[in-house]
């Protein structure tokens, strides 16, 4: 059988296996333009993510690469402002406790996310993301779990779903971007807005995704804490249903 019949196989295979196939259907076939044996060893890893009782390294480790350029590249993408989507004068003279309920006011009519944090929040939230600028988190779904990768950038965190990251790397779409608005952080206030994908996300989901990175990123918890060192420092040891027992409990709303 040739490499590129192989291929073919491959992609009925994960047809199969992968009940998210159908949303990223478009991009795994622009992935097929690439060598037969390389979009093959990407299938492999998505179809069979777990070898010999060990989870294909790999796939995990793939997605730390980037974490040593990261902060230069960081340096490079500019801040998003929020004069880019709100008048300043609106709560430029209000107080922390008015400008939170502006902002979620502001936003009841939009399909995006919002909500506040206080500065000490976003301090732990920055300072563990300098640690751990990568990461996975796991979505339920009605079919089960759906892993999404996350990175931080900026003032900005990107989420991608892991399949299509695996699929079609760096240029897989986005389905979630969480920016965090520091102007008003004098006052001991953060403004978060969430703009996601209505393809790929719900709004409930897209809401999951960032009780999640709360979860992980600024809240204490010592066994998300050691979850987020086994992923950046020790990736071969990570396992992913260690990452499933930590949310299991979460449902959507």
């Amino acid at each position: 059988m040739t490499s590129s019949q192989r291929a073919k196989e491959a992609i009925e295979q994960l047809k199969e296996k992968n009940p998210y196939y159908s949303k990223y259907a478009d991009k795994i076939a622009k992935a097929q333009q690439t060598s037969a044996e390389e979009f093959l060893d990407r299938i492999e890893r998505v179809v069979n993510p777990i070898k010999e009782g060990k989870i294909q390294a790999r796939s995990y480790s793939e997605l730390l690469n980037p974490k040593q350029k990261l902060p230069k590249e960081s340096a490079e993408i500019p801040h998003k402002k929020l004069t880019d989507i709100m008048k300043m004068e609106l709560i430029a003279d209000k107080t922390a406790e008015e400008i939170s309920q502006i902002w979620i006011e502001y936003h009841k009519t939009k399909d995006v996310l919002a909500a506040t944090l206080t500065t000490s929040q976003y301090q732990t939230l920055t300072e563990r993301a300098k640690e751990h600028p990568i990461f996975l988190l796991p979505l339920p779904r009605s079919e089960g779990f759906e892993f999404i990768m996350l990175q931080f950038a900026a003032n900005s965190v990107h989420f991608t779903p892991l399949l299509a990251y695996q699929v079609h790397q760096e240029n897989a779409p986005e389905c979630l971007t969480l920016v965090h608005y520091t102007e008003m952080q004098d006052k001991g206030i953060i403004l978060m807005r969430g703009e996601y994908d209505t393809k790929v996300l719900t709004a409930q989901e897209a809401q999951c995704l960032a009780n999640e990175l709360q979860m992980f990123y600024y809240k204490t918890d010592e066994s998300k804490l050691k979850l987020l060192e086994t992923f950046t420092k020790r990736p071969d040891e990570f396992k992913h249903m260690d990452l499933i027992k930590e949310v299991e409990n979460i449902q959507l709303g």
